[in-house]
Parts: structure tokens; C-alpha cells; sequence
């Protein structure tokens, strides 16, 4: 199954979510999608907005229903990455576990960058799903995580709902645009983990060198 059907299937999705349950399937989307499931918040909100201009709900209630799915689902990814610390230091497989070192300089990271990193990721799509885990991880403070959510997650949903409000039935054709962001932002977020890849292989092929020369 291709890239685009994948978004198509969960675009179809959504749209049925927020049809059958209305503002509780906003809400449930909403926390999804900044949870670590990558649920496209984009197709969520235009769709809810549409709704709102067809009378199903006032558009203030998508707004703040939506912002607030986001805010709790983000506590929740921040919660697992916070108390699952030990599982990737210690206890977790082999393949999961985590240099501490590398946990010490995720921390700092956050503790010079972590508030504007939380709050620019908010309205990237795909990165804005799996930004509070590392937060979580790096034990950035839980009450301005929080705030910097906050202020990042409501002009998101306040854009796409108003846009989606606006445009009225054409949000559809708004769903497809955004769907070249996704793409885009998918290919940089691969070509980073390709680049932190490289660079991990190469410190550890110095390091075997090291221990094998000479003394």
C-alpha cells in the first residue's frame, strides 16, 4: 500500500470519526493525533469546520474541543516518555535501550531549545505527533510543556477549523493540499534519521577502531 492511499484510508477515517460522534470524535482524533498516532489533524479540523458552517456544532465549540484533544493527548505521549526513562536506560530489549549519555544530551537540547521546539512542532504536521515523547524524556518542565502546547496547538486548530468553516464544501480540495505537506515533511524527518544513523555508525566504528589499536 502506497503513501497516498495510507492518508486516504485515514482520512476516511477521520471524516466517519467526526460524523458519527461529532464533538467527542473531534476530541478523540485530536488527542490521537498528539499521541503518537499519526491520525492527520489537517482532514480532523477542516472537516469539524465544515461541519460548523452547516450548522452541526458552533464553530467555537470545534476550536475548543479540538485544542483541548490535542493538549491531552500530548500530556499523555509526555507521561509515557517521562515514566518510560528507566525501560529505555535499563529494563527495555536490547534494541530499545538508550545510552544515558545520550538521555543527558536530549535534556540539555531541551533545556536551551525545548520550548520553542515544542511550540514550532505544534503546526508541523507529522513532527507535531511525536514531539512530546522526547519532551517527556528529557524532563522538561511539566507546566510550561504544557503552556508552550498550548499556545502552539491553538492556532493550528483555530486555522484549519476557520478554514474549513470558510471554504464549505471545497475543504476537501484543502485536505489534498495539505496531504503535499505531509510528504515533505515525512522526506526531511527521513533524511535527518538518516543523517543521526550515519553519524552513530561512524562514532561506533571509531570506537571499535580505538579499542582495537595498538597500545
Amino acid at each position: 500500500m502506497d503513501a497516498a492511499s495510507i492518508t486516504g484510508a485515514l482520512a476516511n477515517v477521520a471524516t466517519d470519526f467526526v460524523a458519527d460522534l461529532g464533538l467527542l470524535g473531534i476530541f478523540v482524533l485530536m488527542l490521537l493525533d498528539c499521541a503518537l498516532v499519526p491520525i492527520p489533524s489537517e482532514v480532523t479540523m477542516l472537516f469539524a469546520g465544515f461541519s460548523a458552517s452547516q450548522g452541526a456544532y458552533p464553530l467555537v465549540a470545534v476550536i475548543a474541543v479540538g485544542t483541548l484533544g490535542n493538549l491531552v493527548g500530548s500530556q499523555l505521549a509526555y507521561t509515557l516518555g517521562f515514566y518510560g526513562r528507566a525501560q529505555l536506560l535499563e529494563r527495555g530489549p536490547r534494541w530499545l535501550r538508550m545510552h544515558a549519555g545520550t538521555l543527558d544530551r536530549a535534556e540539555r537540547w531541551f533545556g536551551r531549545y525545548g520550548s520553542v521546539s515544542v511550540l514550532v512542532s505544534r503546526m508541523l504536521p507529522l513532527v507535531r505527533t511525536y514531539i512530546s515523547l522526547p519532551a517527556g524524556l528529557a524532563r522538561m518542565p511539566f507546566g510550561r510543556f504544557c503552556a508552550f502546547t498550548l499556545l502552539g496547538c491553538l492556532p493550528w486548530v483555530l486555522a484549519l477549523a476557520v478554514l474549513g468553516n470558510a471554504v464549505g464544501h471545497d475543504w476537501t480540495q484543502w485536505r489534498n493540499h495539505f496531504r503535499y505537506v505531509d510528504y515533505g515533511v515525512l522526506a526531511v524527518a527521513v533524511a535527518a534519521a538518516a543523517a543521526f544513523l550515519a553519524r552513530r555508525r561512524r562514532r561506533r566504528s571509531r570506537t571499535v577502531a580505538g579499542a582495537h589499536a595498538p597500545r
